[in-house]
């Protein structure tokens, strides 16, 4: 898989296809046995975390406990440097950087409020805020919607489109949500069983899946099967009784053949 610089890709799979594994991988969490790992030209594959490029990384169950007494603006503090960023005398830079990540995430007024008592949608903000006051070079987000409700994680998933749109970051997304990975990403890739199985833009991966496991996957529905003949302009697929007639039809679209017919589209 290549990643541009700059751009946004969601990894979807099902569970335990590796999607956190990959991430936990380029953060230098895990050290892969083969194969290579290249970030911004340096060979990464056996280097640790702190030898790596600005890596931030909200992972799935990236929470503070709610009781801990600190404030909105301390705990971004504690993203760029970690607990002992409470017990230091931040900088003005430091703190000009906290406040950055505030504003991109629209909490900039709630720098005083204490963490714990804001609202879990608000809550997600500040933990985006907190992974972007690392001014990483790469940002990972381990499916960091989906604790949300429904209506809170669309808007938080247009917030972070646009975040990364203004930073330039690039950045990676793990889901098993469709409709958020559409929202954010540039390309998908979807994963089973540790394989990339297909790589492309939203609307490609999500309306013209590779094979019959992908789309079951997708929840494409009405997976048929039929015998299809073309002319190469239409084809004709012959399915029981009935015959559909397809536009824009392949040239390799001859003979036994399953396609899908998705619902939305009649």
């Amino acid at each position: 898989l290549n990643i541009n610089e700059g751009e946004f890709v969601g990894i979807i799979g099902p569970n335990g296809s590796g999607k956190t594994t990959i991430l936990r991988a380029i953060l230098g969490l895990i050290l892969p046995r083969t194969g290579t790992l290249q970030i911004f030209d340096c060979a990464c594959e056996h280097l640790r975390c702190h030898h790596r490029a600005r890596i931030g990384y909200l992972p799935q169950k990236g929470k503070i406990d709610r009781n801990f007494p600190i404030t909105v603006l301390e705990t971004v503090i504690m993203g760029r440097y970690g607990v002992r960023g409470l017990f230091r005398r931040s900088g003005k830079q430091d703190m000009a950087i906290a406040l950055q990540a505030l504003e991109d995430v629209g909490m900039r007024n709630f720098q005083h409020h204490p963490f714990g008592q804001l609202s879990g949608g608000q809550q997600q903000r500040i933990l985006i805020a907190r992974a972007l006051a690392q001014q990483p070079q790469v940002l990972l987000l381990d499916e960091p919607v989906s604790a949300l409700d429904e209506a809170t994680r669309e808007t938080v998933c247009m917030e972070l489109k646009h975040i990364q749109q203004e930073t330039g970051t690039t950045t990676v997304h793990v889901s098993h949500n469709f409709e958020e990975t559409r929202i954010v990403a540039d390309r998908v890739g979807i994963l089973d069983a540790g394989q990339l199985v297909q790589v492309g833009a939203p609307d490609q991966v999500f309306n013209y899946p590779a094979n019959t496991d992908i789309a079951a996957f997708l929840r494409v529905g009405n997976i048929l099967e039929g015998y299809a003949e073309t002319d190469g302009e239409h084809a004709s697929v012959t399915v029981g009784d009935t015959v559909l007639i397809a536009s824009g039809a392949p040239s390799r679209c001859h003979g036994a053949v399953e396609f899908a017919l998705p619902a939305r589209d009649i």
